[in-house]
């Protein structure tokens, strides 16, 4: 449920109504100073003025309007002390003014040291309040006056009181802050484990059910030739290719299954780029093109590769992810066009590699294909996870690209090559810009 978030005029009314009770404190204080103790301009103004903005400035810069607020009542005391020894007559009407702290000067620091005691850290506050008591002792037990009003016990006490609930109010947020974190680190660790068991359940379909089917056509394509009297070269061939892509799909599924199990949600497909991770065991690569495509031509396809660019080293993620938008297209090419004649394009550039493959139109109708539609979707995963694009788009002769620019350090830049879909293949294998 989300959370509803108070209007702006009322987040701002404590700072208003704070503003509004620092004016009030001022003017109390620039009276005070005047009428009871007669410091007059400039000192009266000052002192007392001073306590006003002290309780405003608090709002951001706590310390600096608490050594503000406590030097103003320590001068004005001073000060008031001076006119009470010399000028105050003795018939002066009891109890006196009230000193060291006038009562405005006693309510802004209050606000002061609250306001301190929430921003900052209990031991600041209590060193606050400590100086200030001793300040405050100081004034009134060592040096003393006549015919006053003592409020330094009076102002210790509540300064003592408004340090305690700001001490209080802080430390009860902090423990909100702290339970919600908590919260939220449940509820992620709970979602990573829900996370962890699904894929764990998927990986035991995996092996359950696909691996056990291609051991048994693996196994079966490798006793077919005995079960035929003479069998023919041809025959042998096509039956050991079907045992070697079984085999090849159950080494394939090893390593999805090993994904699948891992505790690293953050690198589903192994990469291993940029995260430390390291693969269980060995990730295909672009070495492995070639046998890629020699297996590609054996099942019926036209291929033919094309290298352009100085073959710089690249990133594990990158070689991996080039090597399966390949694959994934050379599947797409084989599914749905069949006898097509297919051009696989790697150009290498300092920025990274830019992956291209284009089929021509088939030659003969595709046959249905049980495929669920995740294969283009599984690419552009591939390449967004490195920070690179990819673009699909069929051709004006009825074919098929598939473009993909991948970044060597794993974030597209604005100059990087485009993936634009412009190369047309025809049904011999030419490209669309190449003479007959």
């Amino acid at each position: 449920m989300p959370t509803l978030s108070r209007p702006r005029w009322l987040r701002r009314l404590p700072h208003v109504v704070l503003c509004w009770i620092a004016l009030a404190l001022g003017l109390a204080g620039v009276a005070q100073m005047n009428d009871t103790y007669r410091l007059g301009f400039p000192l009266g103004v000052v002192t007392g003025a001073a306590q006003g903005v002290a309780v405003v400035l608090a709002l951001w810069r706590p310390v600096p309007a608490w050594w503000l607020s406590l030097g103003a009542a320590v001068v004005a005391a001073a000060a008031a002390r001076q006119h009470m020894v010399v000028d105050i007559p003795v018939d002066f009407p009891s109890p006196g003014p009230d000193w060291p702290w006038t009562m405005s000067a006693l309510i802004a620091h209050a606000f002061v040291l609250f306001l301190l005691a929430l921003r900052l850290p209990a031991r600041a506050a209590i060193g606050a309040l400590s100086v200030t008591a001793l300040l405050t002792y100081v004034m009134q037990g060592l040096i003393g006056g006549q015919l006053y009003h003592s409020t330094g016990l009076l102002a210790v006490v509540v300064f003592a009181a408004v340090v305690l609930l700001g001490i209080a109010l802080r430390g009860r947020r902090e423990a909100r802050t702290q339970l919600v974190e908590q919260a939220s680190q449940t509820e992620e660790e709970r979602a990573r484990r829900t996370l962890l068991e699904e894929r764990s359940r998927i990986a035991r379909e995996l092996h359950d059910v696909v691996a056990h089917h291609m051991s048994v056509i693996s196994i079966q394509a490798q006793v077919a030739p005995h079960l035929v009297e003479n069998p023919s070269d041809e025959l042998k061939e096509n039956l050991e290719g079907i045992r070697q892509n079984a085999l090849e799909a159950l080494t394939e599924l090893r390593r999805v299954l090993g994904v699948l199990r891992s505790e690293n949600p953050d690198d589903p497909y192994g990469l291993g780029a940029g995260t430390g991770a390291a693969p269980n065991s060995p990730q295909p690569t672009l070495d492995r093109l070639d046998a890629l495509v020699e297996n590609t031509r054996a099942a019926g396809l036209r291929v033919t590769t094309e290298i352009t660019g100085e073959q710089l080293p690249l990133p594990p993620g990158v070689e991996l992810s080039a090597y399966r938008i390949v694959q994934e297209a050379l599947s797409n090419a084989l599914r749905h066009a069949p006898g097509s004649a297919v051009r696989v394009e790697l150009w290498h550039f300092p920025r990274g590699l830019q992956v291209r493959v284009i089929n021509s139109r088939p030659e003969r109708p595709a046959p249905p294909s049980p495929g669920a539609g995740h294969g283009l979707l599984g690419m552009r995963e591939r390449a967004a996870m490195l920070g690179g694009t990819l673009v699909t788009s069929e051709t004006s002769h009825g074919g098929f690209v598939v473009a993909a620019f991948l970044p060597r350090d794993g974030a597209a830049t604005g100059d990087a090559p485009s993936t634009a879909p412009s190369t047309d293949v025809d049904r011999t294998g030419r490209t669309g810009d190449e003479s007959p």
